[in-house]
């Protein structure tokens, strides 16, 4: 029989439903009674600014494929019409069961703890007279409400901020005859407002600004009648265009840039689901925006806003129990980090380990009058960062600094700016990258003059060089005073700041270069020793599987005989299960308290495994448009604990996902018998002893 065409569409499961199935798993948690109250809480608000992102990036991606007349899909056979019509009704049915169970089951289970979130219609007498009080004092100042007429046109409206729309009635100062107008919530003050207890309100009463904002909006149009106030927000194309070669110096077009996407192109409209028809259509028209991309709702237009709630609220009974990273013994408080280097290679597993000795891998390297040279890649690193402040204390200290700042991380670049004008403020060498290449990689490098000779001590690593993050998401450090890795990753260091050909690495695989290459020519030699009769098998854990010639790759060892073990966090559009093509491919993904973001590639290599650690997912931008580091695990030890750790992820059965061949997936559960095994709580457990 003639092996099937690995080019039919039905073969892949288009990306932007993909990742929608994911967000619909973050919002599953907000249902799980394993996980404590006001976490439940929190994956809803995770799932709201997920949805704002889905929007603002591929949705608006979408609808700027229909404007150019783009009619092919990257892998399925839908148009972007078909695929937009297809978010429609499931991004509808999932804000649906947002609301749902916001109203149905988290609120009530919250008023059950006495924190509560008080209706106008439940004010008491005291509570009115503050709030009012707060409104007149507070509030009342800072609002504009815009009245819309031919000298008052429908004002700028700033992307996912909160409005009310507002119908009038009678005749105002000037005679004019009532009609609408926009009111606009001062961004500078908070959502939720808590009680005091002086207005007989429980230890956690809130109100909700839109709330206040409803009852005294007469106060904002005087002799007038306000007949309806409804709260509303639109979401715009949030992705910024800089044509990198038409611009002498990248920092100042993104600067310039950034301001447009606060107005970008509508691209979703939110509006209370009991908005008067008349008003919601006028709102849509003059958002340019179609039936299908107006989101009614049963209760804030932002769901995120009630993420202030977890901080306010002061119950550790109804959060995740705290932790302590753990700090490996050998990089314990004042030890040396260099000594330590030399003797072995050290791994981090973050959150489990802590990012403690990164900082101080860096701060150590700063003071050290041996050190000469410090160079790093920094892609997001947050707004107070310790690494930062090394970084400028080293410059200050007269060592060669160099750092390659990522300008375009999306939603950082205001940030990323801001750290590249203080490094140059203090003298460092900073650079941006490559035109046309993100630079993705993890990368620090130390140069240390030990013993008349110049040493490199190198960290890579799987996420990115931020201490908040580090707390949340699991990511793989590597720590080694290995000569080659060095050498390697002073080549790619020179790349990005210099001009040359192609450096040949030894023991790294970057993108764009040999990555690609290198995990076919495993994936083939996979297939070579199974054919063999020696031990084969694939085992990759990735945030993203949407690269098409590597998906075709995996099929054919598939279609050989080779197991294949994939986690796939998010986007997957390898259909597993179908009969003659992925029948031994397995897909899980894993949702729990920590955001998964390792990326390990595991070979059989027959018998003598392999294990790789990378800053890249198996995505064309990855693999192609990237500058990405993967780094192998050498050392025996640490390459057997990857193996032992990733294999918890293989064997979770709580919070693990399976794929199934239509692209749904379905939560795994203990078999009979069996134990209930949850990969990170394991972790906790293992490494931090919790």
């Amino acid at each position: 029989m003639d092996a099937p065409s690995l080019d039919q569409p039905d073969l892949y499961l288009g990306r932007e439903l993909s990742l929608l199935e994911f967000n619909r798993r973050v919002l599953a948690q907000t249902v799980d009674p394993d996980v404590p109250l006001l976490e439940r809480l929190r994956y809803m608000c995770i799932t709201s600014t997920n949805l704002d992102e889905f929007f603002e990036v591929r949705v608006a991606g979408l609808k700027q494929k229909v404007n150019l007349g783009v009619t092919a899909g990257p892998l399925d056979s839908h148009t972007p019409q078909e695929i937009l019509k297809l978010l429609a009704e499931r991004c509808h049915a999932l804000v649906d069961e947002q609301y749902r169970i916001l109203n149905d089951e988290l609120l009530p289970a919250l008023e059950r703890e006495q924190i509560r979130f008080i209706r106008r219609t439940e004010w008491t007498k005291d509570q009115d007279a503050w709030l009012r009080n707060f409104f007149e004092h507070d509030l009342l100042p800072v609002l504009s409400p815009i009245g819309l007429d031919p000298a008052h046109p429908f004002p700028r409206i700033l992307n996912k901020s909160l409005n009310f729309i507002v119908a009038l009635r009678g005749k105002d100062a000037f005679g004019r005859s009532g009609g609408m107008a926009i009111v606009q919530a001062p961004r500078a003050l908070p959502r939720l407002i808590r009680l005091p207890e002086e207005t007989g309100s429980g230890p956690y009463d809130f109100v909700f600004l839109s709330s206040v904002i409803h009852a005294y909006a007469g106060e904002l149009f005087p002799g007038m009648k306000v007949t309806s106030i409804h709260q509303f927000r639109v979401t715009r194309n949030s992705e910024l265009f800089v044509d990198e070669e038409e611009v002498d110096d990248l920092m100042r077009a993104l600067e310039g840039e950034l301001p447009s996407r606060r107005y970008g192109d509508a691209v979703r409209l939110e509006v209370a689901d009991n908005c008067p028809p008349d008003l919601t259509e006028f709102l849509m028209k003059t958002f340019e925006l179609t039936p299908d991309d107006v989101y009614q709702v049963n209760g804030p237009v932002n769901l995120n806003r009630l993420q202030a709630i977890i901080d306010l609220v002061d119950r550790p009974d109804l959060k995740f129990r705290p932790f302590t990273p753990r700090i490996p013994p050998e990089l314990s408080a004042g030890s040396n980090v260099f000594a330590a280097l030399r003797k072995r290679d050290v791994l981090l597993h973050h959150p489990f380990d802590s990012f403690v000795p990164v900082i101080d891998f860096l701060r150590q390297a700063a003071k050290d009058p041996d050190v000469l040279a410090i160079k790093m890649t920094l892609y997001r690193t947050g707004a107070d960062s310790a690494l930062v402040e090394a970084l400028v204390r080293a410059a200050r200290e007269g060592k060669e600094v160099t750092v390659v700042i990522e300008l375009r991380a999306r939603f950082d670049e205001a940030a990323n700016i801001a750290v590249a004008n203080r490094l140059q403020e203090v003298g460092a060498h900073v650079v941006y990258g490559i035109v046309g290449y993100k630079t993705h990689a993890k990368m620090a490098l130390v140069v240390r003059r030990e013993n008349g000779e110049l040493r490199d001590y190198v960290h890579l690593g799987t996420g990115n060089y931020h201490a908040r993050t580090a707390r949340l998401y699991t990511d793989y450090g590597l720590m080694t005073a290995d000569q080659e890795i060095g050498d390697d990753v002073h080549k790619i260091f020179l790349q990005l700041t210099s001009l040359g050909k192609v450096s040949r690495l030894k023991r790294l695989l970057q993108s764009p270069f040999t990555l690609f290459d290198g995990l076919v020519e495993r994936i083939r030699r996979e297939v070579a020793n199974h054919q063999a009769g020696k031990p084969a098998r694939i085992v990759a854990k990735i945030n993203s599987l949407v690269e098409k010639r590597i998906i075709q790759e995996l099929y054919r060892a598939s279609m050989a005989g080779v197991e294949i073990r994939l986690v796939v966090r998010g986007m997957c559009s390898l259909r597993p299960g179908v009969p003659g093509v992925s029948e031994n491919i397995e897909v899980r993904s894993i949702v729990g308290r920590f955001l998964e973001h390792t990326r390990i590639y595991y070979f059989e290599n027959a018998g003598k495994p392999e294990v790789f650690c990378a800053s890249a997912d198996w995505m064309e931008r990855n693999l192609f448009r990237r500058v990405e580091t993967c780094f192998p695990i050498l050392d025996a030890r640490l390459r057997k604990r990857v193996i032992h750790e990733l294999d918890y992820y293989l064997q979770d059965n709580t919070q693990a996902w399976i794929l199934q061949p239509d692209g749904t997936y379905v939560r795994a559960r203990p078999a009979e018998g069996e134990q209930p095994l949850s990969a990170q709580q394991a972790l906790l457990a293992e490494i931090c002893g919790e």
